[in-house]
């Protein structure tokens, strides 16, 4: 019988294990129990991939050797069972696992992703590999939506697929395009990947759905980038549309308006509503069409009106008032602080201990207090006479610039002083300065520029025929944009917990259901089925992850490792380069499912001795981890994309499509590294 290609190379990897930890053992003065830790590890690494299943065979493993290290005891053996088990799922954490795949299978069942397909394909038909590039936005924007990586390839194999290697596409380019662009799932959030690994390693996971955004960004742009380029190159491998792909079929009443004008549809609709050019069309259509035709504008009128109201948005108060107190001068022009504003009432010029008497002139002066018959009398508890105020030599002068004591502007005639607005120290009746709305700086006039630069643009050329493919885009892409929009954006601002929005997700994907008349019994079913299987899969493996990693402890198997690393005195750019290497070899033989609940225990303890922050280290595993779905042998995503391909296209052929691919994952973590704001940036901002 010939044993294929996968097979081989599982063989080595296995053997390689077993010759590894044979060696190990051998090689040992004295055989302990960390030794023991290691060759479980080794166990289960082959184990799974022989094919038993990973939950079951982490839990057995883990019980098994439990039983070694606590001595043939049963009693601690399922003690520690029970307590491993119950901490993890007492995880509050979890509860939005089933809730966001609900939502995703909500949403890849309201048929929305072939409407989306076809409305991308055709709004970008100008562009070079325009349907690679729709293939990936699309698998981009549902990602997002659904973060399930086998749905999205599946569809998007059954979609994206024949049309592109009917419009003479590349299959090699067709296959890395379908299967890279549906693994963004598993960086791109709402992802399951990033809950499991907040939950492993102790990390927020709202943090982590802020700091993954841009890197997920990042690396969807390295792929249309890259697509565009070999489109632009080799125009063969990526064929422009034809015409008769990109014809668009007017609805009968748009056709009549568009006999008049047929390049300018806001014209058109604009002149068919005078009534000479609207024979036979009515005024309720032509007016619904024209709406529509203007949301640009009005959405560019909102923006602008929100950015010049937060542009010229006044400061902070405090400061504000700090400031037009400071700016108070005494009467006459002295920039000194007025009469009173020291911290309360001073003596009045000219009432003298030291015989100053009052300016001529002073009308509206200082009278003295009732009672006061040759002077101004002591302050009861005043030692022997009145102090003259500190820094007066011999008296009190008169402030300068003063030829008479006015009034501070502001104050009410009166017997006495009173603070002007603004002092210090006055009371808390004194008016406050009102706050001023600040000029629109540059930056605004700059970007308001722009965007009308662009309205106009867009308005001198949308066609009827464009105008369709904008309405394709509003009942495909803009539900799916305000659903994530939803989502993510009361995680990331904080406005929900990661189990609060789910379940407005999930909420959201049944509203979507309904608005596409795809909502009925067998769909609910068929979701609740698929949610509650997935859910069960994830949990079961969080249970057997703990067991595993409690065993693994329990046998010091974390503190060999731990004492083997700090022994080769890495750097952190050595321990990183090591990690993410041995992070991406793993990913050949294994899921990221199986990395990150029996591999990120292990690094977790290690990430302080060498100062890495488990957050970023969190994203580059992330963005590492999509080869385990792009990595031969197992590559689940080529096996899916296999099942639904046509027969001509082989295996091989997926697996040479994927490696440019690959390449461009492994870029993408070289310029996260190198810039780790790309994904620390968004975090930072939000939450420190």
């Amino acid at each position: 019988m010939k044993i294929r290609k996968e097979l081989w190379f599982g063989f080595i990897i296995m053997g390689l294990i077993i010759a590894g930890t044979a060696v190990m053992l051998l090689s040992a003065d004295k055989i302990t129990n960390g030794h023991l830790g290691l060759m479980m590890l080794a166990l289960v690494v082959v184990a799974i991939m022989l094919g038993f299943p990973t939950a079951f065979t982490l839990m057995g493993m883990g019980m098994l050797f439990t039983w070694i290290a606590y001595e043939e005891d049963v009693t601690k053996t399922l003690d520690l069972m029970v307590q491993s088990a119950f901490k993890v799922m007492s995880n509050d954490v979890l509860i939005s696992i089933p809730l966001f795949v609900f939502m995703g299978y909500l949403v890849e069942r309201a048929n929305l992703i072939e409407k989306l397909f076809k409305s991308l394909h055709l709004s970008l038909a100008r562009v070079p590999g325009s349907l690679a590039v729709a293939t990936l936005f699309t698998c981009a924007v549902f990602a997002t939506a659904t973060g399930i990586v086998g749905a999205v390839v599946t569809l998007m194999g059954l979609l994206a697929l024949p049309q592109m290697l009917k419009g003479g596409y590349d299959v090699r380019l067709s296959a890395g395009a379908i299967t890279a662009g549906g693994c963004l799932g598993i960086l791109i959030p709402p992802s399951v990947l990033l809950i499991v690994y907040g939950a492993t390693a102790g990390v927020s996971v709202v943090q982590l759905y802020a700091g993954a955004f841009f890197p997920g960004i990042m690396l969807a742009g390295l792929y249309i980038l890259y697509v565009i380029i070999l489109a632009k190159l080799k125009p063969h491998m990526a064929p422009p549309l034809s015409a008769e792909a990109r014809f668009i079929p007017l609805p009968p009443l748009t056709q009549r308006i568009a006999e008049g004008v047929p390049n300018r549809a806001l014209t058109a609709l604009m002149g068919a509503l005078k009534g000479s050019r609207n024979a036979g069309v009515p005024t309720a259509y032509i007016g619904k069409q024209l709406f529509i035709t203007l949301l640009p504008a009005l959405v560019f009128v909102v923006v602008a009106g929100l950015s010049y109201w937060s542009a010229t948005a006044p400061g902070d108060p405090v400061q504000v008032q700090q400031a037009a107190g400071s700016a108070l001068a005494e009467p006459g022009g002295a920039a000194k602080e007025p009469p009173g504003a020291s911290g309360g009432l001073q003596e009045p010029p000219g009432a003298g201990g030291s015989g100053l008497k009052e300016p001529p002139g002073s009308g509206s002066g200082l009278a003295e207090p009732p009672g006061a018959s040759s002077g101004l009398a002591e302050p009861p508890g005043a030692g022997g006479g009145l102090k003259e105020p500190p820094g007066a030599g011999g008296g009190l002068a008169e402030p300068p610039g003063a030829s008479t004591l006015k009034e501070p502007p502001g104050a009410a005639p009166s017997s006495g002083v009173k603070e002007p607005p603004g002092a210090s120290g006055g009371s808390s009746s004194a008016p406050q300065p009102e706050a001023q709305r600040r000029p629109a700086g540059k930056g605004f006039w700059i970007g308001f520029g722009v965007g009308l630069l662009a309205l106009v643009g867009l308005y001198a050329t949308l066609s009827f025929q464009r105008l369709e493919v904008f309405k394709m885009l509003l009942a495909s892409f803009f539900p799916l944009v305000v659903l994530i929009l939803a989502v993510l954006g009361s995680i990331v601002f904080g406005l929900a917990t990661p189990t609060e929005a789910a379940a407005v997700g999930a909420f959201g994907g049944l509203i979507l259901a309904a608005a596409y008349k795809q909502l009925n019994m067998t769909v609910v079913k068929e979701s609740v089925f698929l949610t509650a299987k997935t859910s069960a899969m994830v949990c079961w493996l969080f249970v057997g992850s703990a067991i595993f990693s409690a065993a693994f402890a329990l046998l010091g198997g974390q503190e060999l490792v731990e004492k083997w690393v700090l022994s080769m005195n890495l750097s952190k750019t050595q321990f990183l380069l090591l990690s993410q290497v041995i992070i991406f070899i793993l990913g050949w033989p294994l899921e990221w499912t199986e990395i990150i609940v029996i591999f990120m225990p292990i690094f977790i303890p290690l990430l302080d001795n060498f100062g890495v922050d488990p957050l970023f280290f969190g994203l580059l595993v992330a963005l590492n981890l999509q080869t385990a779905f792009l990595s031969p042998p197992v590559a689940m995503a080529a096996f899916y994309l296999k099942g639904v391909s046509p027969p001509h296209v082989t295996l091989n052929q997926i697996f040479a499509g994927m490696l440019p691919f690959m390449g461009i994952q492994v870029l993408a973590i070289f310029l996260l590294y190198m810039f780790p704001g790309i994904g620390l940036w968004l975090p930072q901002v939000l939450y420190k």
